[in-house]
């Protein structure tokens, strides 16, 4: 196969999705691959150490994109200002795309449209579902490492006073208290980050098993009053709530969160968008200088006023929407992806050639577009709504 690496565009966006040490893997398993010139300069990867690996390096995009066999990137395709084009566009029928694509964030529902107007083979990497055979494909536990160590190291940057205790000459200040919604792999990383920062740490998850993991790391967890039933799907996923028992869980998070310096949100349905856990009167009783950090944002955010891309401050409170904190931890994060995406490539290459077999768990939950149809469920269900 012919194998393209184009250049990350969103903005601050310093990951790419192939390393030198993944090029040479793919080369070996006789493929070739394209790398866009200067792609993996953001996250120090030299081009010549790309064409040491055995790719060849190419400067015009649209070039690389139609030479393609299969796009690997890193975040969902975006206008390119430079060139005046989407990438989307870009592309052409019967081509697979790997990225993360967040097809049921209804921002992206357009781009997903485009895709399957194209007849782009779209593959999102938040699908890989989290079974034991997956676990070297699974990016998103990858990425979401880097989120929630740096996403605390944000808020901390953010907050407007100390996170540790402080003893000084004229008194003594409290440390920060710091809630994470959402105790995925994200929302553990964060509490450890938090804890190791010298602030006090509580923690809410649907999931009994995640809650009793939040407390092995010294988190007060919050009761959220969610029937187990309701709380837990196949995997151990958590499940999409009715309507009413999410709005009994946001009143009993409520007296916590006004008390918070800090609220991380992580909270994920594998799929679907993401709950609303936080509305906007919430946060107007939120302390005046605290800190929401919401990495769920792409996939519409825990909290309803989140700046998609960005951060804010609103009714006294400092919103954080940027939805490529991993990008921030360049090296690291590229080095973790670019090893989860090879290993997707190369299960489901066969012959040469990426095969989908849909009966296998792994394609049918990444696929997005086929056929010039929207074929992902969480997809049609979000835009059904």
């Amino acid at each position: 196969m012919v194998i393209c690496i184009p250049k990350e565009i969103m903005t601050s966006e310093n990951r790419v999705a192939a390393t030198p040490e993944t090029v040479e893997k793919f080369v070996t398993d006789g493929h070739t691959v394209y790398i866009e010139a200067g792609a993996g300069h953001p996250s120090f990867h030299e081009d010549s150490a790309y064409i040491e690996a055995g790719a060849t390096i190419l400067h015009d995009t649209e070039a690389l994109f139609e030479k393609a066999d299969v796009i690997l990137k890193v975040k969902e395709p975006l206008f390119n200002e430079r060139i005046g084009k989407h990438e989307v566009d870009m592309m052409h029928e019967g081509q697979y795309l790997i990225t993360f694509i967040h097809p049921a964030s209804p921002g992206n529902h357009e781009m997903v449209r485009k895709l399957a107007n194209q007849g782009v083979i779209a593959l999102t990497l938040d699908g890989v579902p989290r079974i034991s055979r997956a676990q070297n494909l699974d990016a998103l536990t990858s990425m979401s490492t880097c989120a929630g160590y740096k996403g605390i190291l944000m808020a901390a940057n953010d907050l407007a006073s100390f996170m540790p205790q402080m003893f000084t000459a004229v008194g003594q200040i409290k440390p920060a208290k710091v809630l994470v919604i959402g105790v995925g792999v994200a929302g553990l990383q964060a509490l450890a980050t938090a804890r190791r920062l010298g602030a006090i740490t509580y923690a809410a998850d649907i999931r009994p098993a995640a809650a009793e993991q939040a407390t092995s790391l010294g988190a007060k967890v919050i009761d959220t009053g969610v029937p187990e039933e309701l709380a837990i799907a196949d995997g151990g996923y958590a499940k999409k709530l009715p309507a009413d028992v999410l709005s009994k869980e946001r009143e009993l998070l409520f007296p916590t969160i006004k008390e918070m310096d800090v609220v991380f949100c992580s909270a994920l349905v594998p799929g679907k968008v993401a709950p609303i856990i936080i509305t906007e009167d919430m946060v107007k009783e939120m302390k005046l200088g605290s800190v929401i950090v919401d990495i769920s944002i792409d996939q519409g955010g825990n909290c309803a006023i989140t700046p998609p891309g960005g951060k804010e401050r609103k009714h006294g409170v400092m919103i954080n929407g940027i939805k490529n904190i991993p990008g921030l931890l360049p090296n690291s994060s590229t080095w973790m992806f670019a090893q989860n995406i090879y290993h997707l490539v190369k299960y489901l290459t066969h012959d040469g050639e990426i095969q989908l077999d849909m009966n296998d768990e792994i394609c049918s939950s990444i696929l997005v577009t086929r056929d010039h149809q929207i074929v992902h469920t969480g997809t049609l269900e979000a835009m059904n709504a």
